[in-house]
C-alpha cells in the first residue's frame, strides 16, 4: 500500500496565497513517483489542477491555474508542493494529492489530467477562498 497524506489548506481572503504539500510513504521502497493535485468542489467533477515528473523536469497545469499556480518537488523524494497564489473563491474546494503506480505509462501532457493515470490519492485538505 502507498498512503499519499496532504497539508496546508485553510481559509484564505480572494487574492491570498496557500502552499500545499503531499508526501507519499508505504511501499514504494526506492521508487520516484511521479505526482500530482486534483480538486473537487461540492456538486462538481473531481478537475485536473496539476502534475510534476518523478524527476521534476516537467509540469503541467490545468487551464484555471495556469500562472497562478506553481508546483515542484523535493529533489528524489516522494513529496511535492502546490504554491497557489492570487486565489480566488472558485478555487475553494477538496484538494487531493495522486500519484500513479509506477507500472503506468509516463506522465505526459496528454495524460496528466487523466484520472485512470492515478492509482494512489490522499484524503485530501480543504480550501476555501472568502470573496
Amino acid at each position: 500500500q502507498v498512503q499519499l497524506v496532504e497539508s496546508g489548506g485553510g481559509l484564505v481572503q480572494t487574492g491570498g496565497s496557500l502552499r500545499l504539500s503531499c508526501s507519499a510513504s508505504g511501499r514504494i521502497f526506492s521508487v520516484i513517483l511521479s505526482m500530482g493535485w486534483f480538486r473537487q468542489a461540492p456538486g462538481k467533477d473531481r478537475e485536473f489542477v496539476a502534475s510534476i515528473t518523478w524527476n521534476g523536469a516537467d509540469a503541467y497545469y490545468g487551464d484555471p491555474v495556469k500562472g497562478r499556480f506553481t508546483i515542484s518537488r523535493d529533489e528524489g523524494k516522494n513529496t511535492v508542493y502546490l504554491q497557489m497564489n492570487s486565489l480566488k473563491p472558485e478555487d475553494s474546494a477538496n484538494y487531493y494529492c495522486a500519484a500513479p503506480a509506477p507500472t503506468e505509462p509516463a506522465l505526459t501532457a496528454n495524460n496528466a489530467g487523466s484520472l485512470n493515470l492515478y492509482d494512489y490519492w490522499g484524503l485530501g485538505t480543504q480550501v476555501t477562498v472568502s470573496s
